[in-house]
C-alpha cells in the first residue's frame, strides 16, 4: 500500500515537470542557433549618436550652473556612465532658423570672423573632454545672406566651412572628423567637388565629406553617378542619408557602397515616442539601419532639450529635459538607456561581424560587434516580440570563452544588470523577454550613472531684470544673454551705440538663407504660464526699422516656419508705435494689426521705453511711461515675454535693447543684484 502511494506521488511529480515542460515550450519560440565567427570579418562600426543643431536645441543648457551643467554633460559623454555617444553631430550655425531656432554665426558678413559666438564649441569642448575618442561631425542648415550672393551651394560656403574648421582646431583644439554638405537641400553634384578641393587646399584632406543628407524616397539616387564620375567618387567619403528606419536604403546602393568601399551613414534618424517605447524603438531603429539599410553610423536627432516648450519638438525626441537653468532641474527621459545599450558596450573602430547581425524569428533583432582584439558584444531587441525566445550562441574565431555581463531594460526597469554568463566549450545560451533590450559584453566597467542632488523644479524668476552690464566680456558668454533663446535673428551682447554701457544688439539686418521659412527677427525669454504682465524694454530701432517687445507668445512655429503665437508692440525711428496679434496659422505675414498710432518725437533722443502690457483682455502699449495705445483682445490668455525687430523693406531688421524688465502690473523696478549675483561665463577668457 505504501509502495503504492509512492509510486502514485512520483507519477504526480513527473506529470508536473512534463506540463512545466510542456508549457514553457508553448511560452517560448523554438532556440534560434547563432554562431559568432571572431574571424568572419564586417564592415566597421562608425558610432551612434545625436544632433546638437538643427534647431537651437541646446541654447538653456549654456546657463545651466556649472555642477548641474557638469552633470548633464557626463550623463550625455562620459564613457561607462550614461548614454556614453561615440559621435557627436553639431550645426555650423548659420544665423537663420532651422527648426527650433537660429543660433549665431562666425561670419556674419564677409570680413567678420568671431569664434566665440554661440555654444556649440562649448558642447563639443566638452564632449572632447570627457571622451577624447568621440568622433565630431557638423553640417549646415542656414548660412547668412551674403553667402554666394544668396546662393549656398557657393565657392563662399566651402570658405565658411573651412573657416569654422579652422576655428574649432586653432581655438579649440578639435580635429574635425567629417562634414556634410547641407542638411535635406537637394543634391548639388558640382558643390561636392568644390568643397573636397578647397578642404584639400586648406590642408584639410583628412576631413570626411558625407552626401547629401536628404530624407525623400529619391535621397540616394545621385549615387550612381559615382560609376562615371571619377571625381565625384574621389569627393564623397561616405553616402548619406536620414530616416532609414522610414525609408531605407535600396539594396542596389547597399552593393555599390561595398563596391566602392564608401560607408552608409544615417546623419538624422528620428524616434518620436514616448517612455520605453522611444527607448526601445530608438534601439531597434540603431539595429535596423545596419541590418536593413547598411549604415555604420547612426545619428538621432536631437540630443538634449535645452528648448522653452513651447517650441516644437520640445519633449519626444531627446534624451534628456533641461531646460531650466536658473533653478539647475534636469531629468533623464527613458530613451538615454537605449544609448546606453550602444554606447557602453560599443567603440568606433570595432565592427559589425558577418553572420552575427539578424533579426529574431519571434520578433526583434540583434547585431554583434567585435573589437580590433577579442571583445565583444551583442546588443538584442525584442520588440513587438509576443513570446520568450532562447538563443543559442556559439563562439569560434578566436573569440574567448570569457565571462560575458548582461544588461537589460524593460517597460520596468532601464539599464539593469543581470547574472553573468560563462560560455561552456565555446557555447552559451540566454532567454530574451518580450519587449525588452539586452547588451550581453564581454567589456566591463558599465554603470547606470546617476546624481543624487537635483534641484527641484521652479518657475522662471519673476519679476526678472536685466540691464546687461554684468556681462563684463561678452565673449566669455557667447555673446548670448542668460535664458534668451533666438527663434529668427541673432540677439547678442554688445555695446551701446552711445557707448554708455552695454546692451542686447539684434545684428541680422536682412535675414538669412534659413532652412525653414524665416520670420522677422524675434527671441523669447520667461514663463509660458505667465498672464497678467508687463514687459518692457529700452528700444533703439534702426533708422529704417523698427524694435518692439512681446508677450503672451505660446508657441513659436511649427518647425518648417517660425511664425509666433502671440503679441507684440513695435516702435519705429519715426514715432510709429503699432500693436499686433501674430498666430502661427495667420494669413497676414506681419500678424493682425490691432492698434497703431504715430508719437511726435525728440529728434535728440534716440532710446524709447517701450512697454507692453497684460491685463485680462485689456492688451496697452505705453512709451516712455506714456499710455498710446489699448486694445481689447481674448485670443490668447498666457505666454512668455520677447524682444523683436524688423522693417518695411525687410533690409533694416537691426535695433538695439536695454533694461529687459518683466513684471508685476504697474510693479517697481527690482534690484539688478538679485539677478546679476549668478551671472556665470560659458568660457574662461574668451575660449
Amino acid at each position: 500500500m505504501r509502495t503504492h502511494n509512492v509510486i502514485c506521488i512520483g507519477s504526480k511529480i513527473w506529470v508536473r515537470i512534463i506540463f512545466c515542460m510542456i508549457l514553457c515550450c508553448v511560452n517560448e519560440v523554438n532556440a534560434q542557433s547563432i554562431t559568432i565567427d571572431g574571424d568572419a570579418g564586417g564592415k566597421r562600426f562608425d558610432g551612434i549618436g545625436a544632433v546638437s543643431g538643427g534647431g537651437a536645441t541646446s541654447v538653456l543648457l549654456k546657463d545651466y550652473p556649472a555642477p548641474q551643467r557638469n552633470q548633464i554633460l557626463d550623463l550625455l559623454f562620459k564613457p561607462d556612465f550614461g548614454a556614453s555617444l561615440s559621435t557627436l553631430l553639431v550645426e555650423v550655425p548659420g544665423d537663420g532658423n532651422s527648426t527650433q531656432g537660429s543660433e549665431p554665426s562666425h561670419m556674419h558678413f564677409r570680413e567678420d570672423e568671431n569664434y566665440s559666438r554661440g555654444y556649440e564649441w562649448l558642447l563639443m569642448s566638452e564632449a572632447k573632454k570627457r571622451n577624447p575618442s568621440i568622433t565630431i561631425d557638423a553640417n549646415g542648415w542656414s548660412c547668412p545672406k551674403w553667402i554666394g550672393n544668396g546662393n549656398f551651394w557657393s565657392q563662399d560656403m566651402c570658405n565658411y566651412y573651412v573657416k569654422w574648421i579652422e576655428g574649432l582646431k586653432n581655438v579649440y583644439g578639435i580635429d574635425l572628423n567629417a562634414i556634410g554638405c547641407r542638411n535635406e537641400r537637394g543634391v548639388n553634384l558640382d558643390f561636392v567637388k568644390m568643397l573636397r578641393t578647397t578642404l584639400n587646399k586648406s590642408g584639410l584632406s583628412k576631413v570626411k565629406i558625407h552626401a547629401f543628407d536628404n530624407w525623400n524616397s529619391n535621397k540616394f539616387d545621385w549615387c550612381k553617378t559615382m560609376l562615371t564620375d571619377s571625381v565625384l567618387r574621389a569627393s564623397v567619403d561616405v553616402l548619406s542619408a536620414h530616416t532609414m528606419s522610414e525609408i531605407p536604403t535600396p539594396p542596389s546602393v547597399i552593393k555599390l557602397s561595398e563596391r566602392l568601399n564608401k560607408p552608409i551613414w544615417n546623419t538624422e534618424e528620428h524616434v518620436y515616442k514616448k517612455g520605453f517605447d522611444c527607448e526601445i524603438s530608438l534601439v531597434a531603429s540603431f539595429n535596423r539601419n545596419f541590418i536593413i539599410s547598411g549604415a555604420t553610423k547612426i545619428v538621432n536627432w536631437y540630443l538634449v532639450g535645452s528648448t522653452y516648450g513651447i517650441e516644437p519638438f520640445s519633449n519626444k525626441p531627446p534624451m534628456m529635459i533641461a531646460r531650466q537653468p536658473w533653478s539647475g532641474n534636469y531629468h533623464i527621459r527613458k530613451v538615454l538607456w537605449g544609448y546606453a545599450h550602444y554606447g557602453q558596450f560599443t567603440r568606433v573602430g570595432w565592427q559589425y561581424l558577418k553572420g552575427a547581425c539578424d533579426t529574431l524569428v519571434g520578433g526583434g533583432s540583434y547585431v554583434t560587434l567585435k573589437s580590433p582584439g577579442n571583445d565583444y558584444s551583442i546588443i538584442a531587441e525584442t520588440k513587438n516580440a509576443k513570446k520568450n525566445q532562447t538563443l543559442n550562441f556559439t563562439i569560434k574565431g578566436g573569440l574567448p570563452n570569457s565571462t560575458l555581463c548582461v544588461w537589460r531594460s524593460n517597460i520596468k526597469e532601464q539599464f539593469i544588470r543581470l547574472q553573468n554568463i560563462t560560455p561552456v566549450n565555446s557555447h552559451f545560451q540566454i532567454t530574451l523577454e518580450p519587449e525588452s533590450i539586452y547588451s550581453i559584453s564581454t567589456l566591463r566597467g558599465q554603470q547606470k550613472g546617476s546624481f543624487t542632488e537635483i534641484p527641484t523644479s521652479q518657475h522662471f524668476p519673476f519679476p526678472y531684470y536685466d540691464n546687461f552690464e554684468s556681462y563684463k566680456n561678452a565673449g566669455n558668454y557667447g555673446y548670448l544673454p542668460h535664458y534668451t533663446a533666438d527663434i529668427s535673428g541673432v540677439f547678442e551682447l554688445a555695446e551701446r551705440p552711445d557707448h554708455k554701457g552695454k546692451c542686447l544688439h539684434q545684428v541680422i539686418k536682412a535675414g538669412a538663407q534659413s532652412w525653414a521659412p524665416g520670420w522677422i527677427p524675434y527671441t523669447i525669454i520667461g514663463d509660458s504660464s505667465w498672464g497678467d504682465y508687463e514687459v518692457s524694454a529700452d528700444v533703439y530701432p534702426s533708422k529704417r526699422g523698427w524694435a518692439g517687445v512681446m508677450g503672451r507668445v505660446s508657441a513659436t512655429g511649427t518647425g518648417y516656419g517660425c511664425k509666433p503665437s502671440g503679441y507684440y508692440c513695435s516702435f519705429s525711428a519715426d514715432g510709429i508705435c503699432s500693436l499686433f496679434l501674430s498666430h502661427e496659422n495667420g494669413k497676414n505675414k506681419m500678424g493682425k494689426l490691432l492698434a497703431t498710432t504715430k508719437i511726435p518725437l525728440d529728434s535728440t533722443k534716440k532710446w524709447h521705453q517701450l512697454m507692453l502690457r497684460f491685463s485680462g483682455t485689456t492688451i496697452s502699449c505705453l512709451v516712455d511711461g506714456k499710455l498710446v495705445l489699448s486694445t481689447v483682445d481674448s485670443t490668447f490668455a498666457k505666454g512668455m515675454a520677447g524682444l523683436i525687430s524688423g522693417s518695411k523693406d525687410m533690409q533694416n531688421n537691426d535695433a538695439y535693447f536695454d533694461n529687459l524688465l518683466i513684471n508685476k502690473l504697474n510693479g517697481k523696478t527690482p534690484d539688478i543684484t538679485v539677478f546679476s549675483k549668478d551671472i556665470r561665463p560659458i568660457y574662461k577668457n574668451g575660449q
